[in-house]
């Protein structure tokens, strides 16, 4: 039983901010219906290669991109853009605690799915409505995509190398920060919400917004700004706040050295044969050594280039000085952290007889993470959702998909090996 066990979510979102929340509710025990267009379904699970594998092993259907964020879903091919669908996604409504949907502003509004229509139905329902640019402002009909966000927002700004080094210039997050941070601030506020929904009979509506999470989450960088009224700089992996704090080059290979106090850059300083720079002024204090970085950096990076990642990594690390490999994801799925934790774990799925997934970081004590199924295929539950909460009778549902309503049957996806925990 996951701490959400009960709670009914209504998922009308697609690509990655949505339904990254929506996966996380599942993740904690909720049912999260997935809305899907019939035949086409989520963008996503049009964005390969890579595609999942088959049991013949050729190429499904089945994008790694979509398996990333449909955990744990059932998904309901309607096209609501009929009024008889837009019927049905009212009636699952009614009996949901939560929806969560990204269209653009105004645009459920036509088909009665907005949060007034919604509301009329279910007072208690907590919409969360996820946007580019939020639901009022002079921005906010502008469609919102993560690269445009971390861009217009500051992040590229503030990452990559400088402009006059070697592939200096700004660049993105390596995955969609933006879209996921955004997920994570629906889930803090969707359950704050449905807190206060139990405690008084009354939903309400989350406006958020890509733009706003990641100015909200420049954190640090956005103080040093507003505190110090200098634009921060572009440092590649170096802390604007502490030095050493970034990658550097030994013999064979990088690593990350992250010295966060006076006593740990002392030792560093003792282990990289370089004793006299703990006690000179200019480096005694991270404070001055901000100050003079330019000067401390080359000459410990000299000094780090004379021996290799594994002397580096075994050194500082027996005298408890923060540093780390830089891993490939290869590497990265072999570490034996990784298999601690179980990391990575199999789902039965339908079309491969398994499919690998990334578990969720959460490790609760009493109500532990459940993985009720594989990422669903595309209206895998269209018929046995309509039928077990709304009644709809066979006949009914094959109407309702000669016409075009709702999306024809399809094999149901597997239960999970482990329904009742985390691998």
């Amino acid at each position: 039983m996951g701490p959400l066990t009960g709670v009914r979510v209504l998922d009308l979102s697609r690509i990655l901010a949505g339904p990254w929340a929506t996966q996380l509710l599942a993740d904690l025990g909720a049912d999260v219906i997935k809305i899907e267009r019939p035949q086409v379904g989520d963008d996503t699970r049009h964005w390969g290669p890579p595609w999942l594998k088959g049991s013949d092993g050729a190429d499904t259907a089945e994008s790694a991109y979509f398996l990333a964020a449909n955990r744990g879903k059932r998904s309901v091919a309607i096209d609501f853009t009929e009024p008889r669908g837009a019927d049905l996604v009212r009636a699952l409504a009614r009996d949901s605690q939560i929806m969560v949907e990204n269209f653009k502003v105004g645009g459920l509004a036509r088909y009665g799915l907005d949060w007034p229509s919604l509301h009329a139905v279910n007072p208690q329902l907590v919409v969360c409505s996820i946007t580019g640019y939020g639901q009022t402002g002079p921005n906010a009909q502008r469609a919102g995509y993560d690269a445009a966000i971390q861009a217009e927002a500051g992040l590229m700004s503030l990452t990559g190398e400088p402009d006059d080094l070697p592939g200096g210039g700004p660049q993105k997050v390596g995955v969609a920060v933006s879209d996921l941070m955004a997920g994570m601030y629906a889930v803090a506020g969707i359950l704050a919400a449905l807190r206060h929904a139990e405690a008084s009979g009354e939903g309400q509506h989350i406006d958020l917004a890509l733009f706003d999470t990641q100015v909200g989450w420049l954190a640090n960088q956005a103080m040093n700004y507003l505190v110090g009224g200098e634009v921060p700089a572009r440092r590649g992996s170096a802390h604007p706040n502490i030095v050493p704090y970034q990658v550097l080059a030994a013999a064979d290979g990088h690593f990350m050295l992250a010295v966060g106090n006076d006593s740990q850059f002392q030792r560093l300083c003792q282990v990289a044969g370089q004793p006299s720079l703990s006690s000179d002024a200019r480096f005694a204090r991270n404070a001055a050594r901000v100050v003079h970085r330019e000067v401390l950096i080359p000459i410990l990076a000299q000094a780090i280039a004379q021996r290799p990642v594994s002397h580096w990594l075994a050194a500082l690390g027996a005298c408890g000085v923060p540093c780390a490999p830089v891993n490939s994801l290869d590497r990265v799925f072999d570490d034996a952290q990784v298999a601690a934790h179980g990391l990575r774990f199999e789902l039965p799925h339908p079309l491969s007889g398994s499919v690998p997934m990334v578990a969720n970081p959460l490790r609760l004590s009493r109500t532990d993470i459940a993985y009720a199924r594989a990422p669903p295929l595309l209206g895998a539950d269209t018929h046995a959702v309509l039928g077990q909460c709304l009644g709809l009778s066979c006949v009914e549902l094959e109407q309702l998909a000669a016409a075009g309503v709702i999306g024809p049957v399809q094999p149901a996806s597997h239960p999970a090996s482990h329904p009742t925990g985390g691998p």
